[in-house]
């Protein structure tokens, strides 16, 4: 009688013979494509142990879903080594909604080389292979990989290799592995180095895969290092999926900010001026005015002082604060003036710590928050650089509170109903809160300056406040600043993405360096807590955001124009100039179009541009005192009193309606 081991299959206990795999314990369900054993993902080929704990993954799992991805990724890989022999193999990681892999090749992957390498994909896939798992030495790998320059260096990197994003699914600090594709006849096809887990047969990924795009890319991600191409794809559990998938994909193209902005006159970026410097065109600094007026007043409302803060400084300011040791690489170059080194802004809190210090304070003063719209730049790479999403020059509505470490608690709880107030108002209402934290990996540690228990104490005081506002909350460990934790707000848009939003930071760290002091109740002298907290994040992002969510019709308090009059003939032009006029005495940004086009041509003109209220009047209106209303979405209502039209209009406004 063969050996028997208890194994918790699901949560519950069950016998099998010595050597089962979780394939024989998933046989009867084809839709699990690998399993969670004691918390961490297995090929189903892994044979289990005593005491293991088993669930069954299938693609339905983001998990699951990502591991498709990465078998994907190798089907590609395979498919590009098959069609073009001499190319070698850099990383092929999944990532969100998809995978990528980078090639050493002669020339760049054409459309014709993507379609190509589809079809070579979808045979491998037909075929069946079988995905089997090998622990190889140091010395093993590098002889099975020879010809493999970019494998041979991360085996020599093992264990640090993972700081070149995708890194971590080749090697990591434990034993290196080979996985063998296998043919019908079970002889080798192609093999990688990999960690895995991977699907058992590549039958599994199905029909639901497809190729987007090639690009280049640098070899781990460094300029100094050779330019690869890198292929996306996208990979999901149906065929369906992907359909829909590719659907919102298409919609998001629609709602492209940068293809919006033209379109609607809002910004631009001029080469003249260069890459991420942007320029708002009238109707776009309407929108840009009305956000600044809108968050400074709530800024006023709850406590902030408006302040200014010049735009370069000294490079001894940013060493003091720990920017230029810990964040120098994103740093506008020095310049070298007046035997000193000057730096453009690239953050507004060390000249706010200036402000805090210019004078002795007192308990009393606590909190003491300032605030200002603060112009910084950072040199973004050109790679990464997108529209008003990732620029080099920006604006932060940037905030800093200074308070006791007692005060620390409610201030958070303070700027978190200030900012989720706020994404309301802006009709950003889905959202959940990220907590940002220091990463544990001993090779990470001297990235974040401060003591392990000051650290413990800022992250728990996030933590608690977070989970007390009932919003969900998700990890993010190893994603906060140098000097200390944060959270973030994770806002979806009209389409389902998500964006960072606002920031709200605790920092022990920057009133030690800056020796902030205040004068507590007992006499004594004490250092305050520095709470930064950016609401837009950046106005640029923020509004490039707000484009693509409301596909440029924005609500009637943010539309750079709220209504526009249109005539039926020339001879109604006088009536809308008085009715124009009314509704500008009321605050209403109001236009006539007076052109020489038809009125059909006008109405599909200011569609077209999106206006809220278009009012169009003809010899019936004139004869009741009245308007015609025709909105965005081709809808009317017609013989609207004047009085009545223009409280409709300015009531839209005053509540922020999502008209």
């Amino acid at each position: 009688m063969s050996a028997q081991v208890t194994v918790s299959v699901s949560g519950s206990p069950r016998e099998v013979p010595a050597g089962t795999t979780a394939a024989d314990l998933f046989s009867d369900d084809r839709a699990v494509i690998v399993a969670r054993v004691n918390g961490e993902l297995r090929d189903l080929t892994h044979a289990l142990a005593e005491g293991d704990q088993v669930e069954p993954v299938t693609a339905e799992d983001p998990e699951g879903l990502a591991v498709l991805r990465h078998s994907t990724a190798h089907v590609l890989a395979q498919a590009v080594q098959a069609t073009f022999k001499d190319a070698k193999l850099g990383i092929g990681p999944p990532i969100r909604d998809g995978f990528y892999y980078d090639f050493d090749v002669e020339t760049p992957f054409t459309p014709e080389d993507l379609k190509a390498l589809d079809k070579a994909m979808q045979r491998i896939i037909k075929e069946g292979q079988t995905f089997q798992r090998r622990v190889v030495t140091d010395e093993e790998a590098r002889a099975e990989l020879a010809n493999e320059p970019y494998k041979l260096e991360l085996i020599g990197l093992k264990g640090g290799a993972g700081d070149a994003e995708g890194a971590d699914v080749e090697v990591g600090a434990g034993e290196l592995t080979i996985y063998d594709n296998l043919n019908r006849k079970g002889e080798v096809a192609w093999k990688d180095l990999c960690r895995g887990p991977h699907v058992p047969s590549t039958k599994l990924i199905g029909n639901g895969f497809q190729l987007m795009r090639s690009a280049a890319a640098y070899w781990r991600g460094s300029e100094k290092n050779p330019q690869l191409q890198r292929i996306y794809g996208t990979a999901w559990a149906t065929k369906d999926e992907l359909k829909a998938y590719l659907e919102r994909l298409a919609e998001a193209e629609r709602r492209d900010h940068r293809k919006l902005g033209t379109e609607l006159d809002l910004f631009s970026f001029p080469d003249e001026i260069g890459s991420g410097l942007v320029v708002f065109h009238p109707k776009g600094g309407v929108i840009k005015r009305v956000m600044e007026d809108y968050v400074r007043a709530r800024h006023i409302e709850e406590g902030f002082s408006y302040v200014g803060t010049p735009h370069i400084s000294k490079g001894q300011l940013f060493e003091t604060s720990g920017h230029l040791p810990h964040y120098a690489d994103t740093m506008f170059p020095p310049m070298d003036l007046e035997n000193s080194q000057y730096y453009l802004k690239a953050m507004n809190c060390p000249m706010h710590n200036l402000i805090f210090r210019s004078r002795g304070r007192s308990y009393r003063e606590l909190p003491l928050r300032l605030f200002e719209f603060g112009s910084v730049y950072r040199y973004e790479k050109s790679g990464v650089v997108h529209g008003l999403t990732r620029v080099r020059g920006l604006t932060q509505d940037d905030s800093h509170s200074y308070v006791t470490p007692e005060q620390a608690p409610g201030e958070i709880r303070h700027l978190l109903k200030f900012v989720t107030g706020l994404l309301s108002d802006f009709g950003l209402n889905d959202y959940y809160l990220e907590l940002s934290t220091r990463s544990d990996a001993p090779d990470k540690k001297d990235k974040f300056i401060g003591s392990d228990e000051e650290w413990e104490k800022a992250t728990e005081v996030l933590r608690q406040v977070a989970e007390e506002s009932g919003a969900e909350l998700v990890p993010d460990p190893g994603g906060a600043a140098f000097y200390g934790p944060k959270i973030s707000v994770q806002a979806k848009d009209a389409i389902g993405r998500t964006w960072q939003m606002s920031t709200i930071q605790y920092d022990f760290n920057m009133p030690s360096r800056f020796g902030l002091e205040f004068a507590a109740a007992d006499g004594t002298r004490q250092q305050p807590v520095m709470i930064h907290s950016a609401k837009f994040g950046s106005l640029e992002r923020f509004f490039g955001v707000l484009v693509e969510h409301y596909a440029g019709a924005f609500p009637p308090w943010l539309a750079p124009v709220q209504a526009v009059g249109i005539p039926v003939t020339d001879d109604h032009v006088p009536y809308l100039r008085d009715v124009a006029g009314r509704l500008a005495e009321a605050g209403v940004r109001v236009e006539v179009d007076d052109s020489d086009d038809r009125m059909p041509k006008k109405i599909r003109t200011h569609t077209k541009q999106k206006v809220p209220f278009m009012l169009i009047v003809g010899d019936d209106d004139v004869a009741k005192g009245a308007v015609s209303f025709r909105f965005r979405d081709g809808s009317q209502d017609n013989g609207v009193p004047i009085e009545q039209a223009i409280e409709r209009i300015t009531e839209a406004i005053r509540t922020r309606a999502q008209v």
